[in-house]
């Protein structure tokens, strides 16, 4: 029975290598699109860059080249230092770094436009720039949109009636703008959904076709793991010991372990696709590192001895237990391969509840990161050595992380030492 898999197998050869290309070219297609974060953050940089520029810069054309029944230093300065700061939000947590987003998109478009709309007594140059300003709003998600909107334009107005400009909510030139803005909200509205359902279809159906092939992946291996193990039963009832095919056969099954690690990887990267990350579970810490440790792949005793656990105190935490499994078998192989690298080295799993801020350290005296190459680890397709795997697993890492108001990063040295610094949030319960 076990030769029979064995033909099975080699006929199922090219087909795997086909499996695998078609994974890679899924995952490429899939990630090197911006993912929703990266897009706010880019159009947040593109906003804070705009109101660095365009404040001071129409400050001038509105003061002096084209000027203007009202203008106002104060207000453009606020614009200006809202835009520095917007530059500055990546460095602030999620919730925080939202809150700001808020606020300068509340600033910089419906306020501020609709103050000098009103101010300017709804003049032709302002009524366009209200036209470009919605426009430019529902760039971003559309919740967001309405609800900066909502407060911008609402804080504006009353603004202006209690400066003395009430009196131009009521003119002509308000009125006939006011049919026209509103069938540009929701014709932008529209739009936005119907993108967001045909990228939402895109996608389900990418991580359906991600999963199914994985999954499919699943059958040869299964083969091929019968049939080394068929073999070494063989050898042994021969009372045969031939190092060299001991030690083939040891290699094989590491590969099947290996590549069915690689096949969850790719099963967590579906579930990325479908955007399936919400923290629905309450996991215990110590349980999900016991049961990385006992699905990783160890090639024997001698390497699973070159790991350490550590537990100063064990913590729960919200999230999904097969993808914190998943993460952490993710760091513990990275840390293995820099001690095999090296050729030195331990590894050391640090549970720590006991901080204000719960964490897991992953621990490797192996070969350390560089300086040039460590802000580049967490980049999707950045893979160092050159060909060393596939590049998506610190990237699908840190977006797990992210899902569940949590933080991940790296401290290291080269050639000394690297620390992965997984932090929890402070609602997880000890």
């Amino acid at each position: 029975m076990w030769i029979k898999h064995s033909a099975d197998s080699a006929q199922n050869a090219p087909t795997n290598r086909h499996d695998c290309q078609m994974i890679r070219r899924l995952i490429r297609t899939r990630l090197r699109a911006r993912s929703v974060e990266e897009i706010a953050d880019l159009r947040l940089a593109a906003l804070s860059w705009l109101g660095i520029t365009c404040f001071p810069l129409y400050y001038a054309i509105f003061g002096w080249l084209v000027p203007q029944p009202y203008e106002s230093l104060a207000a453009r300065a606020i614009g200006t230092a809202l835009g520095i700061g917007g530059l500055l939000a990546r460095r602030l947590s999620p919730r925080l770094r939202n809150r700001y987003t808020l606020l300068l998109v509340t600033y910089e478009l419906p306020f501020f436009c609709t103050f000098m709309f009103l101010m300017n007594h709804a003049n032709v140059t302002w009524a366009q720039v209200m036209l470009v300003m919605l426009v430019a709003l529902f760039h971003f998600e559309p919740r967001l949109a309405l609800r900066a909107g909502a407060i911008g334009i609402s804080a504006a107005t009353l603004l202006a009636i209690a400066l003395g400009a009430g009196g131009v909510l009521f003119s002509a030139s308000v009125l006939q703008l006011l049919p026209v803005q509103l069938f540009l909200v929701g014709w932008m509205w529209v739009f936005s959904q119907s993108r967001k359902a045909l990228e939402e279809e895109k996608l389900d159906g990418l991580g359906d076709g991600l999963g199914a092939v994985a999954h499919e992946m699943r059958t040869p291996l299964a083969s091929l793991d019968a049939n080394v193990r068929g073999l070494s039963r063989i050898q042994q009832r021969a009372g045969q010991d031939n190092p060299a095919v001991r030690q083939a056969l040891g290699r094989m099954q590491y590969e099947v372990r290996h590549m069915n690690h690689m096949i969850d990887l790719f099963l967590l990267s579906a579930q990325a696709v479908r955007q399936k990350l919400d923290p629905h579970e309450t996991v215990s810490m110590l349980d999900t590192v016991e049961s990385a440790l006992r699905r990783y792949p160890f090639t024997g005793e001698a390497q699973r001895q070159l790991v350490a656990l550590q537990v100063r105190s064990d913590f729960r935490f919200g999230g999904q237990n097969e993808l914190a499994i998943m993460l952490l078998l993710n760091l513990l192989r990275n840390a293995m391969q820099a001690v095999q690298r090296a050729g030195k080295g331990r590894v050391r799993i640090v549970i720590d509840g006991c901080r204000p801020v719960p964490r897991v350290l992953v621990i490797d005296t192996g070969c350390g990161i560089s300086p040039q190459h460590l802000p580049m680890i967490f980049q999707r397709f950045f893979t160092y050595p050159e060909h060393n795997g596939a590049g998506i697993g610190l990237a699908l890492c840190r977006q797990v992380m992210q899902a569940w108001q949590a933080k991940l990063h790296c401290v290291s040295r080269e050639h000394a030492y690297a620390i992965f610094v997984l932090e929890f949030p402070l609602k997880a319960s000890r």
